[in-house]
């Protein structure tokens, strides 16, 4: 008996020919599968509308023939499901998980033929498929030179784009181009809007053990998958059985139908152990005094982390109603170019003016939770040889958070220089989150692997950066960034954006906001963790008003309904606290000023609310009166309506209680 029977049977009939259509659930997205002349091809449709034509499949295989012609189909298999679970963490509580699933196993028509599996799931949202490999006699290795997936979208549709392969990693302003004019390879998720009027996101899901997928024009003038590569130009070496990322489509008939699609979550499996442990987490920290020149990152006259200011913090955080306090300088490392230290970094030595175990038992006493600081610089061999000696050390101190950041260019791999989005990359970002969970500690990512909704299986990744943030304020960030950011890099899950400066008008690094936009931020940028990120005193005593919505907005959400939104220009969104009956309200608007009439009908029916509203002042501008705030209440139903104005670079946050 041959291979190919024992794995499924005496009675396969392969088919050297065959066309499937698989259809979601609502019967509105069809995904229709080809194989013709021994190649597979994939083709998207909404409403009978064409999203993606047919496109190509494959994989190329160092040293062999690639994964992708004189194929025959062995076996067919078709499913349905329909579930829902419930998040521990996110924007939504309870979520559903509804496809149409159809799988094809493929073998090579040659005698002693390669087999693999192509599987696809159709949501009422999106098409996703990702390449299954099983071991086989032939081999058991696999070293996957590329990727031959296509996107074949309408060469004349509009993306928001960054580049890919650049030092800065995923922190470039997002730029609207032609697809026809992406001239190089650009990061996931990709958002695009179709002639037609159709938006769609590219993306992936579950990424391990393999690079980060990265986009551009092939010879065809197709989108084509570019999978990150290693230092040796390979793009992953598998052992098998191997499972690919998923490749995601997500699909929308307006911008803001993009903001609730869950199929990047759901392709990830549950967590396979007990993560009750996990807690979101608000914190302050030291960080912006030193951005501003304050203080150093540096051991000298004006170090931020010392034990006195962290005394001093935990008191600010208990007063201000703050549960955590991240302090980064606290061990050697910070002298000199600090970028050129990450070989010789100690994660274990406190400097001399920081006395951890105080500060350690200090936060404890008065119930703050403290925030390690492990600055790699990208530099892996070293920070691996100790991660799990430093992990221990703070757990030892009750220090349970812990952000780690990867600033360098590159990283160092096993002496090699990698991309931190190769499979190298993918593999230590994938080892920390495990290891961190062996020792109940949650992580907040800075110069991360972008975001394929792993948090589902391991929910003490809170939080990553992967976007610029705040720290780029003082000329290199504009309004319009904000309002790209949930149609983009957000589909992706929460980011770090570091909200919250309230000291707008610095010299050394004035922002391109008003008072009120960096409110709306804790309602339109997601993160499981949340910095308030300015000085305490700017809270305490400049703006103690505006504070309050910081004091109140929650980090954890019930539900989140998508009110307004056109990318680059505005966003609007309305999230319900987790175990409340209260909700919240943020939106940001870009260089021009926007008029927004929001309708409350997600409220109770047979309910009154107070709004506390803070927003723009009448004469607010984010470039000659950022401080211009108007906080005012008022009584409102499920039948009123909110007429809001925002001002140029401005924005406005509202929470409403049951009266």
């Amino acid at each position: 008996m041959g291979f190919f029977e024992r794995l499924f049977g005496s009675f396969i009939k392969p088919k050297l020919d065959h066309d499937q259509q698989i259809i979601s659930p609502n019967g509105r997205v069809s995904c229709y599968v080809k194989l013709k002349l021994g190649s597979l091809t994939y083709s998207v449709k909404k409403d009978g509308k064409i999203i993606l034509r047919e496109s190509g499949l494959g994989i190329n295989v160092q040293g062999d023939q690639p994964l992708k012609q004189g194929l025959m189909i062995v076996r067919t298999q078709n499913k349905k499901l329909d579930e829902t679970w419930t998040s521990l963490i996110g924007e939504q509580r309870i979520i559903r998980n509804n496809y149409t699933e159809a799988t094809f196993y493929l073998a090579e028509t040659a005698e002693n033929g390669r087999m693999f599996t192509i599987r696809f799931r159709v949501f009422d949202d999106g098409v996703a498929f990702r390449y299954e490999i099983p071991p086989q006699p032939k081999f058991q290795r696999l070293i996957i030179s590329d990727e031959l997936t296509e996107f074949n979208i309408d060469s004349n549709s509009q993306a928001w784009r960054i580049p890919a392969y650049q030092p800065d990693r995923y922190e470039y302003n997002y730029e609207k181009r032609p697809v026809y004019a992406l001239a190089s390879s650009v990061h996931t998720p990709l958002t695009i809007e179709t002639p037609l009027g159709h938006y769609v996101s590219i993306h992936e899901a579950a990424l391990y053990n393999y690079g980060s997928m990265t986009l551009k024009l092939n010879s065809l003038g197709r989108l084509q998958s570019d999978i990150t590569p290693l230092s040796d130009g390979m793009r992953a070496y598998v052992d098998l059985p191997f499972n690919t990322p998923w490749r995601v489509i997500m699909i929308a008939d307006s911008p803001i139908e993009l903001i609730t699609n869950r199929i990047v979550l759901n392709l990830n499996d549950p967590p396979k152990e007990d993560f009750s442990w996990v807690k979101p987490l608000k914190f302050i920290g030291i960080w912006w005094a030193m951005f501003v020149g304050e203080w150093t990152w540096a051991p000298g006259e004006r170090h931020g982390a010392t034990t006195k200011h962290a005394i001093e913090y935990i008191d600010a955080a208990k007063r201000l109603g703050i549960e955590g306090l991240l302090i980064e300088g606290w061990n050697n490392g910070w002298e000199g170019d600090w970028l050129q230290n990450g070989a010789t970094t100690d994660f274990l030595k406190p400097v001399s003016d920081l006395d951890l175990d105080k500060v350690a038992e200090y936060a404890k006493e008065n119930g703050i939770k403290l925030i390690g600081h492990h600055e790699t610089v990208g530099f892996i061999d070293n920070y691996e040889a100790q991660m799990e000696d430093a992990f221990k050390f703070y757990t030892e101190r009750g220090i349970n958070y812990i952000k780690p950041g990867y600033a360098g260019s590159m990283m160092t791999v096993q002496g090699r220089k990698e991309f931190h989005h190769s499979q190298a990359g993918v593999r230590h970002y994938q080892k920390a989150v495990e290891l961190a969970a062996k020792y109940h500690i949650c992580l907040d990512v800075h110069e991360p692997i972008k975001g394929t909704g792993i948090e589902r299986t391991w929910p003490n990744l809170l939080t990553r950066e992967g976007a610029r943030g705040q720290e780029y304020e003082g000329g290199a960030l504009s309004p319009s960034h904000a309002t790209i950011l949930p149609f983009t890099r957000l589909l992706a899950g929460g980011m770090d954006y570091t909200s919250g400066i309230f000291d707008v008008t610095n010299v050394a690094k004035r922002l391109a906001s008003t008072l009120a936009r960096q409110l709306a931020y804790y309602v339109t940028i997601y993160s499981g963790m949340q910095m308030a990120a300015d000085r305490p005193r700017f809270y305490e005593e400049v703006q103690p008003a505006a504070y309050e919505f910081i004091r109140n907005v929650p980090i954890n959400w019930e539900r989140t309904v998508p009110l307004l939104g056109k990318i680059g220009e505005y966003y609007v969104v309305a999230r319900q606290e987790r175990e409340s009956s209260n909700w919240y309200i943020g939106g940001v608007t870009n260089e021009e000023a926007h008029r927004v009439r929001l309708n409350l009908d997600f409220l109770d029916d047979d309910s009154t609310y107070t709004a506390e509203i803070y927003r723009d002042s009448d004469t607010a501008h984010y470039r000659d009166n950022q401080l211009g705030i108007t906080i005012e209440s008022r009584k409102i139903s499920k039948t009123d309506y909110l007429d809001i104005w925002m001002a140029p670079g401005g924005g406005f946050a509202v929470r409403i209680t049951k009266s």
